[in-house]
């Protein structure tokens, strides 16, 4: 970094986005032009917006950045992203506004090309040398955009270089579709200030959630396909263990059941790739370009599910398996091309931009909700109106809580609030517990206190716009029931989505009602002895109970009483199929009305 300073660049003059084309719109959306007017009314030092992914906060950073270089407020970008692939993706983005980036730039090299305007990098790499950014950062008046800032907050290290390096800067824009954490580790440059619990929170700048950018037909509404099924898995101890996906379990249990439907040489994931692809299929009809992708735990799951994918439909998917050599490129590849499948591991999933992605298959263990809400990310860019996207998941609690709480927005939350003198070491039993949890967890993956023995799929359920569709008892997986919702149309209006869902269950309800009295109906000491059938009604039953504990925090037992108050009958565990189906419905019929 010691010779002579680098030449400033000639003034840029602000045109983009009118430069060149680039994401959904010729112009910048309403939410971009509000938050530029906010951010140049008050030119602050710093910024923080909140966007949900696919909103376009590239546009919006990109737009700021040449504003600032064309009023000479600013010489110098940097741009910090979370991956490698990421960094060439902002290269790319800000090459189109005619702001040259070097995105290949490391700190040892000390200069780049007076070609570029800026560089980028990443939160590893700013923590490996932050004194080197930070003597960078001095030398001109650099604008600092922290792409996905929560990421600062990874790692103390990571956050910690961050503040180091960029300390200096004469701006600094945050990005962040999640701001939320499941930590106390706070993210560099963003303001807290004590909510009405007197838990610190982040402050956003300026806020665009899901819920508005579905409204205004920036992003895609989704649906959320959830399958449930049988699980069978032996422990270390060599005890065998059966348990229906989506059933109350233990928190060990459930982990166990996900991860044996998660195994690719069982029934479970074949059959959820295979539903997947008809979805795909009939998004292609309406869409002939739309694409899927399948988000695996680790490398030998993901060739594992391209193998299974290339028997289903007969061509090989295109696997990205980390930030490998190649990686941006095989994406690229794949957004220009109308392949159907990509599989990419978790850890490169975030940086994945591929706008014609449709359908998803979230097949990873990872649960926390900034996780998912990036992942989810990757599907709801909208390019023209009335696309939508179909995610596929495996039915357990903590996802579907995530799916049905999708337009919730959140902040980052430090601490927990200490209500008297029992509760002063919360913090720390907080943090003690996390670290045993994150112990534990690793331990299991090293032990391998498990082995799936066998798996099989059901569809369960529809959640789209915080409400539960689907059909009365167990539907198979290939069946005309499953087809009511992998049939529905590629290309409908959010409103029209809810219609079709609403129409197609009850049509599919009046149908068995149909049946049922053309049908002579079975006394009720029949129907007790049944038991395989109501082994099926009453798990049904549970696990819309635990849904609904999930989404409203009613506890399972006062939804149970509640449900036999409303519709006779004794416990469930002596109730006739008939009282099971009348809960089953009584409960379909809460969540529907509480979404409309």
């Amino acid at each position: 970094m010691i010779g002579r300073p680098e030449a400033v660049p000639p003034a840029l003059t602000p045109a983009w986005p009118d430069r060149a084309a680039w994401g959904t719109a010729q112009k910048l959306r309403a939410w971009q032009s509000a938050a530029l007017e906010k951010y140049f009314t008050n030119q602050p030092r710093d910024f923080l917006a909140v966007a949900t992914p696919g909103a376009g906060k590239t546009t919006f950073a990109l737009t700021v950045a040449a504003e600032l270089l064309g009023r000479r407020i600013v010489d110098r970008i940097t741009i910090v992203a979370p991956t490698e692939h990421l960094k060439t993706q902002w290269a790319e983005a800000a090459g189109r506004a005619g702001i040259p980036i070097d995105p290949n730039y490391a700190a040892g090299q000390g200069k780049t090309s007076q070609d570029f305007v800026g560089v980028a990098l990443t939160y590893a790499g700013v923590a490996v040398n932050p004194l080197a950014h930070r003597i960078r950062t001095e030398r001109f008046k650099t604008l600092v955009i922290l792409d996905e800032v929560h990421h600062g907050g990874d790692a103390l290290s990571w956050g910690d270089g961050v503040r180091e390096a960029f300390d200096p800067a004469h701006r600094r824009l945050a990005l962040t579709g999640t701001p939320f954490r499941s930590d106390v580790n706070p993210i560099p440059f963003v303001t807290y200030a004590p909510g009405p619990d007197g838990i610190p929170r982040s402050v956003a700048d300026f806020t665009y959630g899901y819920a508005h950018a579905l409204a205004d037909h920036v992003v895609r509404p989704v649906l959320f396909m959830a399958y449930s099924g049988e699980m069978q898995w032996r422990t270390r101890a060599g005890d065998e263990v059966a348990a229906r996906l989506g059933e109350p379990l233990t928190k060990d249990a459930t982990a166990q059941a996900l991860r044996t439907a998660l195994d690719p040489s069982g029934s479970w994931m074949p059959s959820v790739l295979q539903a997947a692809d008809r979805r795909l299929s009939e998004v292609r009809r309406h869409v002939p370009d739309a694409g899927g992708m399948v988000i695996a735990t680790n490398q030998d799951a993901a060739r594992a599910y391209a193998r299974l994918l290339k028997e289903i439909t007969g061509q090989a998917p295109t696997t990205v398996l980390s930030d490998e050599k190649g990686a941006s490129k095989k994406i690229a590849t794949f957004t220009e091309s109308d392949d159907r499948w990509m599989v990419a591991v978790r850890m490169v999933s975030e940086g994945v931009d591929v706008p014609r992605l449709a359908v998803g298959v979230y097949a990873t263990t990872t649960a926390t909700p900034l996780f998912f809400a990036q992942a989810i990310g990757r599907f709801v860019r909208a390019r023209k109106r009335g696309e939508t996207a179909s995610v596929f998941l495996p039915s357990v609690p903590g996802l579907l809580s995530h799916a049905s709480e999708m337009e919730v927005e959140r902040d980052h939350a430090l601490g927990k609030t200490v209500a008297d003198e029992d509760d002063i070491f919360a913090a720390e039993d907080d943090l003690m517990n996390q670290a045993n949890a994150s112990e534990s967890a690793s331990a299991e993956e090293q032990l391998l206190p498990w082995e799936a023995v066998g798996s099989q799929a059901t569809f369960d359920r529809v959640l789209y716009d915080g409400g539960e569709f689907g059909h009365a008892g167990e539907v198979h997986v290939g069946s005309e029931e499953e087809m009511d919702f992998l049939g529905i149309p590629g290309l409908l209006e959010a409103d029209q989505v809810r219609d079709l869902l609403r129409t197609r269950q009850s049509e599919r309800a009046e149908k068995s009602k149909a049946t049922k009295k053309a049908s002579p109906q079975p006394d009720t000491v029949e129907q007790v002895s049944t038991h395989e059938q109501l082994a099926i009604l009453r798990r049904e039953l549970n696990g819309l109970v635990a849904a609904w504990n999930h989404r409203t925090g009613t506890p399972h037992g006062v939804t149970h009483a509640t449900l036999r108050k409303e519709c006779g009958g004794p416990a469930a565990a002596v109730a006739t199929s008939e009282q099971l189906h009348a809960r089953i419905n009584q409960i379909r019929d809460w969540a529907a009305r509480k979404s409309s």
